[in-house]
């Protein structure tokens, strides 16, 4: 039994996790980012969410709006946490932190991994703020472990693959005013080319193509389904895992490959 543990795997997991543990170090060690961070979710949620609750100016398939809007909140949550999360690796380059993690035996993918991991957990920690507002406001959650644990693998797998697409961006643009402009340019268009705030079937024919294409489209779909009750997945759950799972691993090959040339 130690063989295995001792094997490839098994240390390709450990320099993974030990990557994605000092990432986390320095969110427990700056509690009031989770703070600033649940500002934004709370204003969508209190204050557009109420509006247009009201207003009824949406057809949602059956869903209270303030429902509907809360799944989409959760995952632009997690969205905007990891799209940014690639300025950090700008910040280890130019502090000279980057060429440790190079010249370390970890694979480039391992690297890459535990930065994905670590953008997971602050995901996790933005999906923990949004349920409990949620809950009060009234929305009608599902408490159910099995429904929990299935949103608790797609955040998981959204914010890899978003973190992930982050590090790439910024493995190309290599500093920090070229990685801002992106990420401001890029994360609005796919927040709002998904059916985080509104339904696709309103959507004029091009933008509802762009959306199919969104992988935001679909971590909104799955979570939608588990979290609200009575909803139901447009594309089917399992669906929304596959396109997460693969575009998660694509982006993770592809970051892999950039990783490592980010240093010269």
């Amino acid at each position: 039994m130690a063989e295995i543990f001792n094997g490839a795997p098994a240390s390709y997991l450990r320099q993974s996790f030990a990557v994605g543990a000092a990432e986390v170090q320095k969110l427990w060690h700056d509690p009031f980012e989770l703070f600033t961070r649940a500002i934004q979710p709370v204003l969508w949620l209190v204050l557009f969410g109420e509006v247009m609750e009201r207003s009824h100016a949406l057809t949602t398939g059956g869903l209270d709006y303030l429902d509907f809007l809360s799944a989409g909140i959760l995952s632009q949550s997690v969205l905007f946490v990891a799209i940014f999360y690639g300025i950090a690796a700008i910040w280890e380059r130019d502090l000279g932190i980057l060429h440790r993690y190079l010249v370390s035996p970890a694979p480039r993918s391992a690297l890459v991994l535990g930065k994905a991991a670590s953008a997971s957990v602050r995901g996790l920690s933005q999906a923990v703020v949004v349920y409990v507002l949620a809950m009060l406001l009234g929305v009608a959650v599902s408490l159910a472990p099995v429904h929990l644990a299935g949103m608790a693998l797609l955040i998981v797998l959204g914010a890899g693959l978003f973190s992930t697409l982050s590090l790439i961006i910024a493995c190309l643009v290599k500093t920090r005013e070229r990685f801002m402009g992106i990420g401001q340019v890029i994360t609005m268009p796919i927040f709002f080319a998904s059916n985080a705030i509104y339904p696709m079937e309103i959507m004029p024919t091009w933008l509802r193509i762009l959306s199919r294409a969104n992988p935001l489209t679909y971590e909104v779909d799955g979570l939608r389904a588990l979290m609200i009750r009575g909803a139901v997945s447009a594309f089917g759950v399992g669906t929304d895992f596959l396109v997460l799972a693969i575009g998660f691993g694509v982006l993770v090959m592809v970051a892999a490959r950039l990783y490592g040339r980010m240093g010269s």
